[in-house]
């Protein structure tokens, strides 16, 4: 839904969907792992195109850092405007991340409001930066659906259907992921 609202109130002629290859910051247990990630990616792609699954951080070993993410993707595509979109609850803490700068030098934020999440508290992080001009709120319609908890959902054995597309849902079923 953020890819959707994102290009229509930014103007973006396409969304990079781009799994983790390596948290440095974030487990999750059980792990399914970075190909299975992308997999979930392309099928969340379906027959929209608007969207792209891309393996640039799956492919790659070690720790996934958002400022190489980006550096890699400016090297492959220079003429191209960046527009990193993130939750405001995962931007509110970019101060903390590595090379915060980088990051708003080599993309523009768009911030999505998600419930119980200040957006004030994300654009403030980035005007500590000093580069409020860099980031913009994306007004999302408040549904409430998170990674976080579509993973608690198939642990505890509750539905997710309407929550992903059909085809990631299917493929979490069938090959038991998230479970304990």
């Amino acid at each position: 839904m953020l890819a959707q609202e994102a290009a229509f109130q930014l103007g973006l002629e396409k969304v990079l969907l781009v799994p983790v290859g390596e948290s440095p910051y974030k487990r999750i247990d059980p792990e399914p792992g970075p190909g299975v990630r992308l997999e979930m990616a392309g099928l969340a792609t379906g027959a929209d195109d608007l969207l792209e699954a891309s393996d640039l951080e799956t492919s790659r070993g070690g720790p996934s850092f958002t400022f190489r993410t980006l550096e890699l993707l400016t090297d492959a595509r220079p003429t191209d405007d960046f527009v990193f979109l993130l939750g405001a609850d995962v931007a509110a803490g970019l101060e903390g991340w590595r090379e915060p700068a980088r990051v708003l030098e080599l993309a523009r934020l768009g911030i999505a409001s998600r419930p119980g999440t200040a957006a004030e508290e994300a654009e403030a992080a980035v005007e500590r930066l000093g580069r409020g001009e860099r980031a913009e709120i994306v007004k999302m319609p408040e549904i409430g659906v998170s990674s976080t908890g579509i993973r608690r959902r198939v642990a505890a054995g509750r539905p997710i259907r309407h929550l992903v597309p059909d085809a990631v849902a299917e493929l979490i079923v069938s090959r038991g992921l998230y479970r304990r």
